[in-house]
């Protein structure tokens, strides 16, 4: 497997560990006040509300991974398979990645919800470059 293609799987490695560690967080902060009776089961079956603020910012950060992450993984994963990844691709892919770690820091501290927007669309216009340049090179092979 050429190097620049275990770049692009890195960079989807760093997106899926970034998943895995909000869902980490989300669990110690939910599941010791469920299991301790602080929150009841009956007042989380339906909604988050019962829990902390930090643990509803949490969870709503793991379900923001997701919507444009999908269609990251999606991408990523048709560059590599069909060959002749480049250098550019696998660039936008770890700027995208970067940004949603940004994203995920501030939507879980300050939650500012300007700044969080702004990384947002920084990574939504950063997924549709790699998108773009991505299927030009596919079709115009």
């Amino acid at each position: 497997m050429p190097l620049i293609d275990k770049f692009m799987i890195l960079a989807i490695a760093g997106q899926a560990l970034l998943t895995v560690a909000i869902l980490v967080l989300m669990g110690r902060e939910r599941v010791p006040r469920v299991m301790s009776g602080e929150i009841p089961e009956a007042d989380i079956a339906v909604d988050r509300s019962a829990y902390p603020l930090r643990a509803r910012l949490l969870s709503n950060s793991f379900d923001n991974q997701f919507q444009l992450p999908v269609l990251f993984y999606v991408i990523a994963i048709l560059a590599i398979s069909t060959g002749g990844v480049v250098w550019l691709e696998v660039i936008a892919a770890w700027l995208f990645v970067a940004l949603r770690y940004v994203h995920t820091v501030i939507h879980v501290t300050s939650n500012r919800v300007h700044k969080r927007f702004a990384v947002y669309t920084a990574g939504l216009a950063v997924l549709v470059i790699l998108w773009l340049m991505v299927l030009f090179r596919l079709l115009s092979a």
